[in-house]
């Protein structure tokens, strides 16, 4: 009964709309007080000041500003042009070039509203200039845009390996098998509606249009191989590797002459305000899971789910179901900070693979974002559009479903995620971290 007036008050809270820190944090306490555990709230600045303080955490930070900083003409036009030449071409046209430019650019930002921000203006304004109906192009870009976190970088990731221990280069590995079926699907979505709803496409790009673009999007196609082989030849850490990217993002803003020093001070305080609130919400899921654990909330639903004799399929099915409607009232990056204290001893005790599952809610928060009335990208991508969100959302499921069923396979096929990271860094020890 604990565990469900827990969740009940916590949902209730964030309905009436109160900031997710508040509703989080105040959980917590009001059920310490109205357990008569009130001494307890004596642990509130230490856990808030633990949650935050994390070397692993230094890189969301740097990486929500690489994400700012990349959002510069200079960069994601270059992207955009060279996957026009590319795939321009196929059926689907520039829905295809948004998921490929998408794929790109996931592979530097590590976030799907920033990709959607500012990659998504580019992708949306070619494809209604070519005749896509506008409910159409903006659908395409936020399902795209979904693909960002999962291709490493990822933000995501990164917080998952901070709450966990688990190895944020093994999450970022693991994350490339399914980013690419991820980006596949859309594409495959695209490919199937696009005759019937007459989606226009361009013509063939010669040789040299592919290799012009090549060539002057060479530099930014450098970003993910800069990341994922610093950290894997151990020149630099994943925190490391952000402060890299951000610096890499610079160079390029100032040598395509797209970025001027006097846009870095609007740029950095963006950047603020973003971390500052991601923070925000972590400190206070921390005191919040702490308070979970000291309730046994944990242990209490590992042994409900013991005495209904669910096995590892099923327990990850309700996983899937809860992560899914959790996705439609509450930001991605909270549901981890919210579920992980509970998840994690459940997962050990059916001997899931914590770098499978980390991919799988990953993938699971970002159908959430494709999800009203809380979903980030479709709020990214109306702002610019302006598409109703209703619209929009009614316009996205099929890309929802395809998306829906490479997490499915994924979570049960969890060979598929972790092939990668065995490969490269070796088994882990009994499958576990």
């Amino acid at each position: 009964m604990l565990t469900l007036a827990v969740f009940a008050v916590l949902v209730f809270l964030i309905l009436v709309n109160l900031p997710i820190f508040v509703a989080i944090g105040s959980t917590a306490v009001l059920f310490f007080a109205g357990l008569g555990q009130g001494n307890f709230l004596a642990m509130l600045p230490q856990r808030m000041y633990a949650g935050t303080t994390g070397f692993t955490l230094l890189a969301i930070p740097f990486f929500i500003l690489a994400g700012n900083l990349m959002n510069t003409g200079g960069i994601t036009n270059r992207i955009f042009r060279f996957a026009r030449a590319l795939v321009g071409h196929v059926p689907g046209g520039l829905g295809q070039v948004s998921v490929i430019s998408s794929m790109i650019f996931s592979g530097m930002s590590g976030s799907a509203v920033a990709d959607a921000a500012g990659l998504g203006q580019i992708q949306h304004k070619a494809m209604v200039d070519n005749g896509y109906q506008p409910v159409v192009s903006a659908s395409i870009v936020a399902a795209a845009s979904t693909i960002g976190p999962v291709i490493p970088p990822s933000i995501p990731f990164v917080l998952y390996g901070a709450l966990t221990s688990v190895s944020v280069a093994r999450l970022f590995l693991a994350g490339f098998a399914p980013g690419v079926m991820m980006g596949l699907a859309l594409m495959v979505v695209i490919a199937v509606m696009a005759k019937p709803r007459g989606f226009p496409r361009s013509g063939r790009a010669s040789f040299r249009e592919v290799a012009v673009s090549f060539r002057d999007a060479f530099l930014p196609l450098l970003a993910p191989v800069i990341i994922i082989g610093g950290i894997l030849s151990g020149l630099f850490t994943p925190t490391e590797a952000s402060v890299v990217v951000c610096l890499y993002a610079l160079f390029l803003g100032f040598l395509y002459r797209d970025l001027r020093v006097r846009d870095l001070p609007e740029i950095l305080w963006t950047s603020i305000r973003q971390s500052v609130g991601l923070l925000l919400i972590m400190a206070a899921a921390n005191f919040f899971g702490w308070f979970t654990i000291f309730q046994q909330i944990p242990d209490n639903i590992i042994s409900a789910l013991t005495s209904l004799s669910a096995g590892g399929p099923g327990v990850m099915a309700m996983i899937v179901l809860i992560v899914l409607v959790l996705g439609c009232f509450i930001e991605g990056n909270a549901i981890f900070l919210i579920t992980i204290p509970i998840f994690l001893p459940v997962a050990r005790q059916y001997g899931f693979d914590l770098v499978n599952l980390g991919v799988v809610m990953t993938l699971l928060i970002m159908i959430g974002n494709l999800t009203p009335p809380l979903g980030m990208c479709l709020f990214a991508v109306s702002s610019f559009s302006k598409i109703g969100i209703g619209d929009l959302a009614r316009e996205s499921w099929p890309y929802i479903l395809g998306i829906l069923l490479i997490t499915l396979l994924i979570a049960y096929v969890p060979e598929i995620a972790t092939f990668l990271p065995n490969l490269v860094m070796g088994p882990e020890l009994g499958g576990m971290p």
